[in-house]
């Protein structure tokens, strides 16, 4: 590596060299830092790869239900098993409800499409099996730096991606150095490969710059959000997993449920709601907390005696993308590539993304292996999106093109037509489905949408937001400039809340947005951004789009245990 002095606002920052910097420590940014160590090794060269986690450690941001479809860590490990990953309870039942009010029928398993089967699936804790990955990578010779956020792009004077450069720590919430200011320094790489995860911030610069979603649908977004329970041994079943849709949300709104028996009596629930949903009065946190309390849920946190006895352990909340195929941007461009969710492979008809971006992580590792030995740099790695347009994953995506599409119809019609084209069908659909409208111009007028009376919490099965964050483990060092920025400090009274009733106060599930009253009684917006747990809601659903999700200090944010 070698070192060069390169001009920042606070002067001449430090520049490191490798072959290929990766940005996230998730499943899709590990699979591309290990696969190409191995293929390096199968070669007996050697390939510098360094991986940049803007959380403490790796895993400490990741969260996901998760049913993980183990295919493609089968791919990259064939002896995972014997090497110890945290993949151990294999999934032993499927339900699937459709709820209402006070009651549920359970479909029957022969009816439900194949992107309900879980057979041959594993619960995890996908922070956990990021953990393990991190284990992987590091002991393969891969360079990981967590706590370090990238927060710019690098571009060479020829536009094509240089490399990134990680934020500045110590700068005060006056935006001036403070005494523990420490500058942030810059990764050249022949090749970077963003792996941010959905609505990543860099990866969304990098979409607009080299117009990568033209002619493409607008990206769709869902807010999920999830607690880890221990419960009552009398009403755990290991394996079971169980899904629903329907009550409390109404038939206009996408979203769902799932319920995960994990091992050692602990279960996760969580709840989806559609980012495209319509009445600005909707929360989908407390849509969480009501949902719990459905009786068929409620059961599964009792004792014999009908007594809530289970303790809720975690929190978070993470926006998806729902997408699909039709919604995958390109991804490539001259020096780099999108992996993961941050292009948006998640497959939402199966509620799974996480064999989906160790699987394209490892064909844009591929890609870009081949790229080096050729002693290219800084082009576009065609051959990555080649061979994804030839894989398993490209034919299972395909399959599921119109599933959003579909729901953008109402429940119904979209439960029909995805059992139509998933089980009759069997995904050989004649048809496909467009949408051109992205989520955030959905939301109607306040006035003309019915406001949501929401119970107060108990504290026993259900909570409030501040009590939920608390148990996220989030924190950000206070003296930094908040990193939830506003384009137009005018816009959330004089729109927001002014057509909309302040919907930011409503889809943030940890508290982060308030509208307050001055002394003058006006009304202002407060951002509590030390209560962030980096689900990037805001950015997606604010109306204006004035809201900006930026990076920062890194190490900030959740800090996820067994999620």
């Amino acid at each position: 590596m070698t070192n060069e002095e390169i001009l920042s606002t606070y002067g001449p920052r430090e520049a490191m060299e490798y072959d290929i910097v990766v940005v996230g420590g998730g499943p899709g940014g590990l699979a591309t830092a290990i696969r190409l160590k191995q293929l390096a090794a199968e070669r007996g060269q050697d390939v510098s790869v360094v991986v940049l986690e803007k959380g403490s450690e790796p895993g400490a941001h990741i969260l996901s239900g998760a049913i993980m479809d183990p295919r493609a860590l089968t791919e990259l490990f064939p002896h995972w098993k014997e090497l110890g990953a945290p993949l151990n309870q294999p999934v032993t039942e499927d339900v699937f409800l459709m709820t209402k009010e006070g009651s549920a029928t359970r479909m029957p398993n022969f009816l439900l499409p194949d992107c309900f089967d879980n057979h041959g699936n594993y619960i995890v804790s996908l922070g956990n099996v990021t953990r393990w990955l991190a284990e992987q990578a590091e002991g393969l010779g891969v360079e990981i730096f967590p706590g370090f956020a990238a927060a710019e792009v690098l571009y060479n004077d020829n536009g094509s991606v240089k490399g990134v450069a990680t934020g500045n720590l110590g700068i005060g919430k006056d935006g001036e150095p403070t005494e523990n200011f420490q500058l942030g320094m810059e990764l050249h790489a022949k090749y970077t490969v963003f792996a941010e995860g959905a609505r990543g911030h860099l990866g969304k610069q990098l979409i607009a710059r080299f117009e990568l979603d033209a002619g493409k649908d607008p990206q769709s977004y869902g807010i999920g959000i999830k607690e880890l329970w221990e419960i009552d041994p009398s009403r755990h079943k290991p394996g079971l997993a169980l899904h629903s849709a329907g009550w409390p949300l109404d038939e206009a709104t996408y979203g769902g449920s799932f319920l995960y028996h994990m091992e050692d009596n602990k279960v996760v629930v969580g709840f989806v709601v559609g980012l495209d949903y319509q009445n600005p009065w909707l929360s989908p946190f407390e849509e969480f907390q009501r949902f719990k309390t459905h009786p068929n849920i409620r059961w599964y946190f009792e004792d014999s005696e009908g007594q809530v006895n289970a303790k809720r352990l975690a929190y978070g909340a993470r926006a998806i993308t729902a997408g699909g195929l039709l919604s995958l941007p390109k991804t490539v461009f001259p020096g780099g590539a999108l992996v993961g969710c941050d292009a948006g492979y998640l497959n939402a008809s199966r509620i799974k993304g996480s064999h989906a971006a160790i699987k394209t992580g490892m064909l844009a590792a591929e890609a870009a292996y081949d790229a080096l030995v050729a002693g290219r740099q800084h082009d576009e790695l065609s051959a990555y999106p080649e061979a994804f347009e030839a894989s398993w994953l490209y034919t299972e995506l395909n399959k599921a093109r119109n599933f959003k599409q579909w729901f953008k119809k109402g429940r119904s019609v979209g439960t029909l037509m995805t059992g139509i084209e998933q089980f009759l069908l069997k995904g050989n659909i004649p048809w496909t489905l467009h949408r051109d409208k992205p989520d955030h111009v959905s939301l109607r007028p306040a006035a003309e949408c019915q406001p949501i009376d929401y119970p107060k919490p108990d504290g026993k099965l259900t909570f409030d937001r501040l009590s939920s964050v608390f148990i996220s483990n989030t924190n950000h060092e206070e003296n930094q400039p908040a990193h939830l920025t506003l384009k137009d400090a005018s816009v959330p009274v004089g729109i927001n809340l002014a057509k909309f009733a302040g919907p930011e106060a409503r889809y943030c599930p940890a508290g982060v947005y308030e509208f307050v009253k001055n002394e003058d009684n006006s009304d202002r917006l407060q951002i509590n951004a030390q209560n962030c747990v980096h689900c990037k809601t805001c950015d997606i659903k604010d109306p204006t789009q004035n809201i900006v999700w930026v990076t920062p200090e890194g190490g900030g944010g959740p800090n996820y245990s067994g999620m």
